[in-house]
């Protein structure tokens, strides 16, 4: 027994030098990149076909268009892919945008970004622009991605919203109040007309307080316990508490909160469960850095880690878990998904989770669809010199637990 504890912590505590970049050792030179520079530079990578198209009006040109029926096949997702591409990818980058540039390489990387993300947005909604988007439709769909948006312009809200012209301000009114004609399903839904009035209260100090108390009055009912809700009435194994629920019900509250409106006094009540949440997802990642695939929407790759990049950025991580043991875990997520097959030979993300997997994604999942994958980097809006990127490496809960050492025991919440 002693023999087979001692070969777990040493095979833990080589997993542990995988947290960095300069994990894979001694390169020529004995250099070595931190987190933070894996990080950004995945995170640009990631992201810089969405943008560098669509600040050149070429997106609907160049993007591809995969669904899990082929490429191109003229499939009603090429109707909103480029939306989406666009709401997830920036929603993902807006903390890290809104940091602003500096002199750093970082820093000036960063400019560069803003500058793109800011021409982006003001094609996509300039009706003369052949990469114009529609928040009104075709179908359902596009309240989804202009809700993204609106989160992803809260999260940037003081660097791109005060950079964008008039018009452009105009325009996304415009099309925000357009969407209004969509109405959300009794699902998680609500929590996207939700953050659409939220921005618009936000950005003009007017909105519909309708949907507003529709979707926290609906979710206050569907709270099932233990950090959980409903994704409507009933209980599902899967992602969604983090990729839509919990994030959206906790900015939400807070731009409530801030504008003194009805719901601002939900704020702390949600805070003490996305904080449990991302207690048991801190949990869920092994110690080779990779995690259960439960439910719809596994295609989004690490984008399911919202929540938990989300408390981290917040700085609420629960006591006993601490900034780098999570900076940790997520990198070692990070490394076990961007595989080669993650990219097309464009830089397009592909559909899969671990490489180019089309047979997992749902009928509804499409090139644009993947982006969602960015929100795992919501820490990157924390500054370089903050804990979370400056403190040594350390092993997560499941190495700790998994090589013998003390670990706290877990306790749900009410």
């Amino acid at each position: 027994m002693k023999i087979k504890i001692l070969i777990a912590a040493l095979i833990s505590a080589a997993m542990l030098f995988n947290c960095d970049l300069a994990d894979a050792a001694k390169r020529k030179g004995g250099k070595k990149q931190d987190d933070r520079a894996y990080w950004v530079s995945q995170l640009v990578r990631i992201v810089n076909p969405v943008f560098e198209n669509l600040s050149q009006n070429t997106l609907r040109q160049n993007m591809p268009v995969e669904t899990p029926d082929g490429l191109n096949t003229g499939n009603s997702r090429k109707n909103v892919t480029h939306l989406e591409a666009l709401g997830r990818a920036f929603c993902g980058i807006a903390p890290w945008l809104n940091l602003g540039p500096d002199s750093t390489p970082e820093g000036q990387e960063r400019a560069r970004m803003i500058d793109l993300v800011v021409k982006s947005i003001q094609n996509a909604v300039n009706p003369e622009s052949p990469d114009y988007m529609r928040f009104d439709g075709p179908g359902g769909q596009p309240l989804v991605d202009a809700a993204f948006f609106a989160h992803g312009l809260l999260r940037s809200k003081d660097v791109i919203w005060p950079a964008l012209d008039k018009t452009t301000q105009e325009r996304i009114v415009k099309e925000f109040k357009a969407s209004r004609k969509i109405k959300a399903s009794m699902s998680n839904w609500l929590m996207f007309s939700a953050i659409i009035e939220a921005a618009l209260l936000e950005f003009t100090g007017e909105y519909d307080p309708a949907p507003v108390d529709k979707a926290f009055t609906m979710h206050k009912q569907w709270y099932k316990g233990d950090g959980w809700y409903g994704d409507g009435a009933n209980f599902h194994l899967d992602y969604y508490n983090s990729y839509v629920i919990q994030p959206m019900l906790l900015d939400v509250s807070a731009v409530m909160k801030a504008h003194n409106q009805k719901w601002g006094d939900f704020y702390e009540v949600e805070l003490t469960r996305i904080v449990r949440y991302a207690d048991q997802q801190e949990r869920l990642i092994s110690p080779e850095g990779t995690y259960p695939v439960l439910g719809r929407s596994s295609g989004y790759r690490f984008g399911c880690f919202q929540v938990l990049s989300q408390v981290s950025l917040i700085e609420k991580l629960p006591e006993h878990i601490s900034p780098a043991q999570v900076r940790c875990a997520l990198t070692a997520v990070m490394k076990r998904q961007l595989v080669p097959e993650t990219f097309d030979k464009d830089g397009w993300l592909t559909l899969g989770l671990c490489g180019h997997q089309p047979s997992i994604a749902d009928r509804y999942v499409s090139t644009g669809s993947c982006y969602l994958c960015t929100f795992i980097f919501l820490p990157l809006g924390l500054p370089a010199d903050n804990p979370f990127w400056t403190s040594p490496a350390e092993q997560w809960s499941s190495q700790k637990a998994w090589s013998g050492q003390p670990v706290v025991a877990d306790h749900s919440i009410r």
